[in-house]
């Protein structure tokens, strides 16, 4: 299977689960194309074209042929300069590498990590809150995070890659679309009445299970395992965490139970404000979750997948 074609396959499965809907996907591209033609001289020369046919600015290939044959790849939820003298090493030692995937973001793609986060009002939007007021909440956030990048260094993986030779892409909002969806429907079918029975649902996911094993388990962050549950939001798309105001609005949407990867204590303490339930699912094994939905499909494809730095490989494929 072709780099390209990799890269493709997991813009396509990240476009269909997508909260904004084919139509708002579709609406975003447009977008994207109405501005390029707008543009003129350097602007338009330095324009990354990747966002005419892809939606999600955090996923690029990052070095590499987009027309290399890749047969193996070796994915990791973070994959940086340590891990890709590791990849060089095996490869040393005679491990057939051909491409090396990162979940989170680098390079460039970690520049437009912000832009990413407009979804988040697609989200909201989804239990009721109306999505103009989502912008307004979303914009500010997403403001706040594009100046926290500016001063980073976004080129050192990349380089490394290029010096080492080894073909690099990363897919963040595409496999955090998966998993949003995946749990959202497991969800909805089992219709959890109490907080503890969202705990035992999360606990039939073998990610779930392989974390908990290891001392990390699905956890009530607020509220209580015995307190009913009320509607349920899988809160794990959109770049990164939104911000605290976005808590009053989906409490007023009438949101009881949010599921989510991670929360900073700002939004903890604004949760508990709320009266809303908040399970921590877990950063990393939520990440393999997205990770594994899209290696099963690559795997339908013939490539070989394994995983390191923080990705272990489930295979739903019967």
């Amino acid at each position: 299977m072709k780099l390209e074609k990799i890269y493709s396959l997991a813009v396509q499965m990240g476009m269909k689960v997508d909260p904004r809907g084919k139509e708002g996907v579709q609406q975003a591209l447009a977008d994207a194309k109405k501005e390029y033609e707008g543009l003129k001289g350097d602007e338009k020369r330095f324009f990354d074209k990747d966002r005419l046919t892809n939606p999600f600015a955090d996923t690029r290939i990052l070095y590499g042929d987009p027309g290399l044959e890749v047969k193996t790849l070796i994915a990791g939820v973070d994959v940086e300069g340590p891990e890709l003298l590791l990849v060089d090493r095996l490869m040393e030692k005679g491990r057939k590498i051909d491409l090396c995937m990162a979940h989170h973001p680098e390079g460039r793609a970690l520049a437009g990590l912000s832009d990413v986060m407009q979804v988040q009002a697609d989200v909201w939007a989804g239990c009721g809150v109306p999505v103009n007021i989502g912008d307004a909440l979303i914009s500010e956030r997403m403001s706040e995070i594009r100046r926290a990048l500016l001063p980073q260094n976004h080129q050192r993986p990349i380089d490394t890659a290029r010096l080492l030779d080894i073909p690099f892409m990363c897919v963040h909002t595409p496999a955090d679309n998966l998993v949003t969806d995946h749990l959202t429907r497991m969800l909805k079918r089992a219709k959890p009445r109490l907080v503890g029975d969202v705990i035992d649902l999360l606990l039939k996911q073998p990610e779930y299970k392989a974390s908990a094993s290891r001392g990390m388990p699905p956890t009530v962050l607020v509220g209580d395992k015995k307190g009913r549950a009320g509607e349920t939001l899988v809160d794990m798309t959109g770049g990164t965490e939104g911000p605290v105001s976005a808590l009053e609005k989906l409490a007023q949407a009438g949101v009881g139970t949010i599921i989510a990867m991670h929360m900073g204590d700002k939004l903890k303490s604004e949760a508990e404000k709320q009266h809303i339930n908040v399970v921590i699912a877990g950063h990393i094994a939520s990440d393999n979750i997205g990770l594994n939905l899209l290696m099963d499909q690559l795997e339908k494809q013939g490539v070989k997948c394994e995983g390191f730095s923080g990705f272990e490989r489930f295979s739903r494929l019967k």
